[in-house]
């Protein structure tokens, strides 16, 4: 059984920065795709940063391209994404998702196997 769990939301302010952290259970954790999805109600989850086993190659929205960094300590079966210069329009529920069958880069929501419980961003403007 996987199990993600995410942390490090909060409230910040508009040109702020926050880290976020999704610790993953699972014993292969460095052979799994990594991503990023963030929501806000009434409309679809979205994707927003994807990272390969290795950490070696990412792949981001345009919407954070240049702001957010989405890295990995698989000693610690953690990735993180850093998002800096936070804008309010960034305002979300931010999920983490692990494909357990892609080592690639991976944007499509339904490639994804499992799903943390999300944590909530606000940027105030």
């Amino acid at each position: 059984q996987v199990q993600l769990v995410e942390s490090g939301g909060g409230l910040v302010q508009a040109g702020g920065s926050l880290r976020l952290s999704c610790a993953a259970s699972g014993r292969t954790f460095s052979s799994w795709a990594m991503g990023w999805f963030r929501q806000t109600p009434g409309k679809e989850r979205v994707f927003v940063a994807t990272i390969n086993w290795s950490g070696g190659s990412t792949y981001y929205a345009d919407s954070v391209k240049g702001r957010f960094t989405i890295f990995r300590d698989n000693a610690k079966n953690t990735v993180y994404l850093q998002m800096n210069s936070l804008k309010p329009e960034d305002t979300a529920v931010y999920y983490c998702a692990a494909d357990l069958i892609s080592r690639g880069i991976v944007s499509r929501y339904d490639e994804y196997d499992y799903w943390g419980q999300g944590t909530q961003v606000t940027v105030s403007s």
